[in-house]
């Protein structure tokens, strides 16, 4: 499950987190890109769970330097009793050089670089720079990388102890566990799980896929999957300034091969078949009204 809730003030979340706990969930990943922080909504849900995974999932690895991410990292860890996984990812040149300032460049060797500086620092040695931590984790934290192309999921097989991927059709599942390459590692997808009418919950659908789409890492995902022809005349219109017109060309086929529509029980059919298909980890992210959570929460339980 991901947190944030939509809604919800951090305040109110430690209820929520246990009913997650309680209705047989194995994991929460909070989400950072324009609500909180990566890793404070973790914090909460740590001192309301017991066996909950914590997963970052994702923060960046340019807009906190390493040694940040190392302290933060061995906070997560002692706050949750080692139930911390750090998702990393290199995230987009929108979050991080128009959101942050922070110059967007050689991402893969970024995410690379950081990956070895926190195994070492982690570890308990002193890394590049001369930094050490006085009291690492006493068990190694796991590391999943967000990953979309074939680069980063290589480096993800190499490095990682598993791959987070996103914004992931259905009939394009295969060549992204198949380029990961590693049954023995975790692969995890986040699901966009939208609720209501099926017409208004569609138009959501395709104004969040727009959102993305349009960033040129996804682009470049879709395009990289073989679904060139599909997303090309929103890119247009989109980098035209034509926002409603972006909107009005988002193919609906590749949104509902994404996004999880209609009632909940379809919804955990479509999750079976993305299962079917390699998916280890569905990391559902809700969109319903604050008072329905509860509701949903339960419905999605794992059997």
């Amino acid at each position: 499950m991901t947190i944030p809730f939509t809604g919800v003030p951090l305040r109110e979340l430690g209820p929520l987190v246990r009913r997650v706990e309680d209705a047989g969930y194995e994991s929460i990943w909070s989400a950072e890109s324009t609500e909180f922080d990566g890793f404070t909504p973790l914090v909460v849900a740590a001192e309301h769970s017991e066996r909950l995974r914590l997963v970052t999932g994702i923060v960046n690895v340019f807009t906190r330097g390493p040694a940040l991410l190392a302290q933060t990292a061995a906070a997560l860890a002692d706050v949750s009793g080692g139930r911390f996984v750090l998702g990393l990812g290199a995230s987009s040149n929108v979050i991080v050089e128009q959101w942050n300032g922070v110059p967007f460049h050689r991402p893969l060797a970024k995410v690379s670089e950081t990956v070895d500086y926190l195994r070492t620092v982690l570890a308990g040695e002193r890394g590049p720079g001369g930094f050490k931590l006085p009291s690492p984790p006493a068990e190694p934290i796991p590391i999943l990388l967000a990953a979309l192309r074939e680069r980063m999921l290589r480096l993800a097989a190499e490095k990682a102890d598993g791959v987070f991927a996103n914004f992931l059709p259905l009939g394009n599942v295969d060549k992204v566990v198949s380029t990961f390459g590693r049954p023995d590692k975790e692969v995890a997808c986040r699901f966009f799980s939208i609720h209501g009418p099926e017409d208004e919950a569609l138009v959501t659908a395709k104004r969040t896929f727009v959102a993305y789409a349009t960033v040129p890492v996804y682009a470049d995902f879709f395009r990289w999957l073989g679904r060139g022809d599909e997303i090309e005349p929103v890119v247009e219109a989109w980098n035209a300034g034509d926002r409603k017109r972006a909107l009005e060309l988002a193919p609906e086929g590749l949104v509902r091969e994404i996004f999880l529509l209609g009632p909940v029980e379809a919804q955990r059919e479509r999750l079976s078949e993305f299962a079917d298909a390699g998916i280890e980890t569905a990391v559902l992210a809700l969109s319903c009204p604050p008072a329905e959570l509860p509701e949903v929460i339960d419905t999605f339980a794992p059997d």
